[in-house]
């Protein structure tokens, strides 16, 4: 096995109407049901959505980087 790795990254907006935390939270339990190896992750946006004058969603763009597993 070697000690140097490769990564991919993908981009993925998650979202909660609880927190910021949990919209990361959420963006990652749902890439690792289909995705493997993930490895790291970078908020590049927040964003949120308002509902009468207040905060109905917050939104997160994420940047997350996965090991490319050698087969």
């Amino acid at each position: 096995m070697s000690e140097n790795h490769t990564y991919k990254k993908i981009e993925v907006v998650g979202s909660s109407s609880v927190s910021i935390e949990d919209a990361i939270k959420n963006a990652l339990a749902e890439c690792n049901k289909t995705l493997h190896h993930l490895e790291w992750f970078e908020m590049v946006d927040t964003r949120g959505h308002i509902v009468n004058g207040e905060v109905g969603h917050y939104q997160v763009t994420l940047k997350i980087g996965m090991r490319i597993q050698a087969e």
